[in-house]
């Protein structure tokens, strides 16, 4: 029988408040944790980029590594986005370093641009490796490393690296 419980297996009305009022105590030791995670997560600076921009480098150095060349309109259609969004972007990311960029030339990223870029071509491949490791269907491992790729911590991502590389050894053995 459950302690919290009477002889006939209900609550007496003084066990359900106490019942409720610890439950909501754990839930709102729950809440506060959770929102200082949140706000901690939020802290976390990575210089003047943003995610979006981070897609844009990765896009770019995609496109760059497969047919030698980036165009708005290449990125526009892999990013859903309009055309003159790219460019807004081209001009930002050209700003603060991470491409240079001319209007009807073309763009070339950075060695800074490179660097980010490459860093979240890894996170998306460890990500997504893991996640066809436990079973997920390839275009669902991607598209959740996608939308996770940006909000790792640099020591989670190390154990996922030596988790899926770990994997991976065993496998050939």
């Amino acid at each position: 029988m459950n302690n919290d419980q009477n002889g006939n297996g209900t609550m007496s009305k003084t066990e359900s408040s106490e019942y409720r009022e610890s439950r909501l105590s754990q839930g709102t030791q729950a809440s506060r944790t959770r929102l200082t995670s949140i706000r901690d997560a939020n802290r976390i600076v990575r210089g003047s980029r943003t995610d979006r921009m981070e897609d844009y480098l990765e896009v770019v150095y995609e496109l760059v590594r497969q047919k030698g060349y980036a165009t708005t309109v290449d990125i526009s259609e892999y990013l859903n986005v309009s055309s003159p969004s790219v460019t807004s972007m081209m001009k930002k990311l050209d700003e603060k370093g991470f491409l240079k960029y001319e209007k009807y030339r073309g763009m070339s990223l950075t060695e800074e641009g490179i660097e980010v870029a490459k860093a979240m071509h890894k996170k998306h491949g460890i990500l997504s490796d893991f996640f066809r490791m436990i079973g997920v269907q390839n275009d669902i491992a991607n598209e959740d490393a996608e939308g996770i790729e940006h909000h790792l911590h640099p020591e989670t991502l190390k154990k996922l690296e030596e988790f899926v590389n770990s994997h991976k050894l065993a496998e050939k053995i």
